[in-house]
């Protein structure tokens, strides 16, 4: 076993012990060390952008490609913002402790489904040094301990913030093991062996990546591989909207995995809508590939080809691809997409309700940008990632995707062998 192996194993099994103590905390110790925290952030804030500014320079003087530079940025606006989600995150209902069932099985025998934390939890994630600050807060306010490992262009940014992080929660009563950075790459090897310790992983980076931690490792994974989001301009569309949700959903950031990366359009509204959308596309320097159909229509569409559809660019390219119906346009998401979000941009109720039905998405919007799949614009503070699973968590995960929930029966000396005997009844009854 390697040293650095060995020390992931560590960590996971310090991080599994603190869990333990982190679920019994009560809801002020978990909200007074977030306080804590955040007010550490903002006293800290010159050398948090000192880092910060280390690991463009050092992007920029490896060759990153925009996209990855501009995850990284971590200025004073990110970090007013992400202490902002903090303060927000504490106004929170606490997730630990709620009463999902209080069920009556006889007078003297109460049952209880409560929600509890999962444990502990594994978080490998991009460039996005606001993610660690995030993933933290909902790991702490959730009360699961976490280990993180971000991507090595953001090490100076993420060691600082970590050590701020530990630091405050430690001093406010937290046990050493509530977080746990991981530096090296050989130590996500070693974490995704402890399925004895790590009670959930979440992948966030490419889909090679995301492939890769789900087939060599027995820890449940939760997320996405693809973010190939879609666009569906109906016939019945109302064109101004179209263009404004096309576009937003494009480029008001377009590094993101719920950036559109494929437009439908319905045959009837195309040679219309083709014009207007093609002119704002072009003006926000959006390269469009398209299908024979909509080459026909302007000129400056270059030819996509299957690949194209199946693609997440995360950059200015989007493709472009004209349909017959509704049902053509429910039938590609679910073929090309990746589950994640999908929008119907029309006027017609029952188009709208045909498409909610039939796509088979964590998010399926109406008249509105895919850019709103999102844990805080969800009001859930923020989120650790974005879930394409059906089971336990789909869609941005925050407070509620990260606790379980366990049964808690009382009773008065009652025994099995009185039911099933015919001495005394159970009574089912919901309080």
């Amino acid at each position: 076993m390697t040293d650095a192996i060995a020390m992931a194993k560590e960590a996971a099994a310090r991080a599994k012990a603190d869990s333990r103590v982190l679920a019994t905390l009560g809801i002020d110790m978990r909200n007074g060390a977030l306080a804590r925290i955040a007010d550490e952030l903002a006293a800290h804030s010159a050398a948090i952008v000192a880092a910060n500014e280390k690991d463009l320079a050092a992007a920029e003087a490896n060759g990153e490609t925009e996209p990855i530079v501009k995850r990284l940025v971590f200025n004073e606006k990110k970090l007013k913002d992400a202490i902002i989600g903090l303060r927000e995150m504490i106004e929170l209902a606490d997730p630990v402790g709620r009463i999902l069932i209080k069920r009556e099985l006889d007078k003297d025998l109460l049952l209880e489904q409560v929600t509890c934390p999962l444990g502990v939890i594994g978080v490998i994630f991009e460039s996005r040094p606001d993610a660690l600050v995030q993933i933290a807060a909902l790991c702490l306010k959730s009360g699961n301990a976490a280990i993180l490992k971000g991507g090595s262009e953001a090490a100076e940014t993420n060691r600082t913030l970590y050590e701020i992080i530990h630091k405050a929660g430690t001093a406010m009563g937290l046990p050493a093991g509530f977080l746990t950075l991981l530096e090296s790459r050989s130590e996500i090897s070693g974490l995704l062996t402890c399925h004895d310790s790590v009670d959930l992983i979440i992948p966030r980076g490419s889909n090679a990546f995301v492939r890769y931690i789900m087939d060599n490792s027995e820890i449940p994974v939760m997320g996405h591989a693809d973010g190939i989001c879609h666009v569906y301009v109906d016939k019945a569309a109302d064109i101004t909207k179209a263009v404004q949700i096309v576009c937003d959903s494009k480029t008001q950031y377009v590094a993101v995995c719920n950036a559109v990366e494929t437009v439908l359009v319905h045959k009837d509204i195309a040679g219309a809508l083709m014009k207007p959308l093609m002119d704002e596309l072009h003006g926000r320097g959006v390269e469009v590939r398209g299908c024979g159909q909509t080459m026909s229509l302007h000129p400056d569409v270059r030819p996509a080809d299957e690949e194209d559809y199946r693609t997440e660019y995360l950059d200015y390219i989007v493709s472009l691809k004209i349909v017959d119906d509704v049902a053509e346009a429910i039938l590609h998401i679910n073929n090309y997409g990746s589950h994640h979000t999908d929008a119907i941009v029309t006027e017609d109720g029952k188009a709208a309700a045909q498409f909610k039905a039939g796509v088979d998405s964590a998010g399926v919007y109406h008249n509105c940008s895919t850019r709103f799949s999102d844990g805080f614009r969800y009001g859930f503070g923020a989120e650790v990632g974005v879930s394409t699973s059906k089971l336990h968590a789909r869609g941005p995960v925050g407070l509620d995707g990260l606790v379980t929930y366990k049964y808690l029966l009382s009773g008065n000396g009652n025994i099995v062998a009185d039911y099933a005997e015919g001495r005394k009844a159970f009574s089912f009854r919901d309080l």
